[in-house]
């Protein structure tokens, strides 16, 4: 089998190389081939489906119908008016365009996509879920936002005919008498919708894949104000060091120099209290729920540490669909996609970790540059596919 891996190999490279050596019309811009390499680096898209050995209804239609009900179901919560797609919009890419999220009370962060979720290792912007399973728990049980406990989960499922349908289909038996499980079987089944939520291809991937196959009429479709700023983004602005490959995001935490005060006399810490409570979790993958018995994935759980640096430290979020989740930041302080780019054209160094990683650096954009940045981030949006 390597053979023929690496003759197709071989055809892809000499397909690149081609195309940039080729004159280039003046509607597709002459990347190089490094150039070349790092976008080819963002796919292909969609990617293969997956399932999580930690959920042992991962990918089971009955499970999926079953969590679709449950995501929309508002009598989840404490006081039956809200329900995961209260926050998670599907008209606002499953996040809900507020600068901070909205439960029963305001909370400190801004909400989330979920689409995309299930391809992530750590969950929520400090990281405290290991497993989108235990993530999809923890805003039910917080009072700040669903305001619900595992009794109040356990009777709703148990005193409903159609959710205890749903529960017997997915997992095999009757919901038992045991209210925790059933708190966690209702994380499992939405966490098995939630991985349906993947997004769609995009303009970029179009453009990506046409350069992939050497199709320059193809790659010409490619606004080429998104092609100046897809240089910019692989080049002089470094964004791919950290919004990298397929999902545009390495999945891990850093300090950009967004104020971690989260009110008067409060501050949000971060990746460094989400450390913290991912290890004090019962729900952890190294917890009694996790299905896998191998616990294949609980490696990085098992071996993961705070640091002084992570202090005030946010995730990377993926940037497809990005110009559908607005506002942005762990905050929701940036209004716009422009002022995301305005923050890192004139990022304030001052306010970065000094024992931590130097990766950011004013880059001084142009207004032309900044239009051609936002042109390219618009190109990530999968219009609705």
């Amino acid at each position: 089998m390597t053979a023929p891996r690496v003759r197709l190999a071989a055809l892809a490279f000499g397909a690149v190389t081609a195309f940039c050596a080729a004159a280039e019309p003046a509607d597709v811009l002459p990347f190089s081939a490094g150039q070349m390499r790092s976008i080819l680096s963002h796919g292909p898209w969609p990617p293969p489906v997956r399932q999580d050995p930690s959920n042992r209804v991962s990918g089971r239609k009955a499970a999926i119908a079953f969590g679709a009900a449950l995501f929309g179901d508002p009598r989840l919560s404490g006081n039956g008016t809200i329900a995961c797609a209260t926050c998670h919009r599907a008209d606002r890419g499953f996040s809900d365009g507020l600068p901070r999220a909205q439960g029963l009370v305001a909370v400190d962060r801004n909400t989330p996509s979920v689409a995309d979720a299930h391809l992530q290792h750590w969950f929520g912007w400090d990281g405290a879920g290991d497993s989108l399973w235990a993530q999809s728990l923890r805003p039910i049980v917080d009072p700040r936002e669903m305001g619900s406990d595992f009794a109040h989960l356990a009777a709703t499922v148990r005193r409903d005919a159609d959710l205890v349908r749903g529960y017997r289909e997915a997992f095999g038996r009757v919901p038992p008498a045991n209210d925790e499980t059933i708190a966690v079987d209702v994380a499992k089944a939405l966490a098995a919708f939630q991985e349906t939520l993947t997004t769609g291809r995009t303009p970029f991937d179009d453009f990506r894949d046409a350069l992939a196959r050497g199709d320059r009429a193809a790659a010409a479709r490619y606004p080429l104000a998104a092609q100046r700023g897809l240089a910019l983004f692989i080049g002089r602005g470094r964004c791919n060091v950290c919004h990298v490959g397929p999902r545009f995001s390495n999945g891990e935490f850093h300090d950009i120099g967004i104020p971690f005060f989260a009110g008067p006399g409060r501050v949000d810490p971060g990746r460094f209290e989400g450390i913290r409570r991912l290890k004090a979790s019962r729900y952890n993958l190294l917890g009694p729920y996790n299905d896998d018995p191998t616990r294949s994935t609980a490696i990085g759980t098992r071996h993961v540490a705070s640091e002084h640096r992570n202090f005030g430290e946010f995730k990377v979020p993926s940037l497809r669909n990005v110009a559908r989740t607005a506002p942005y930041m762990h905050n929701g302080s940036l209004a716009t996609l422009r002022d995301v780019v305005r923050h890192y054209s004139e990022i304030d160094e001052d306010r970065l970790h000094a024992d931590g990683e130097r990766i950011l650096q004013p880059l001084r954009l142009s207004e032309s540059e900044s239009d051609d940045l936002v042109a390219f981030l618009a190109s990530l949006d999968d219009g609705g596919r």
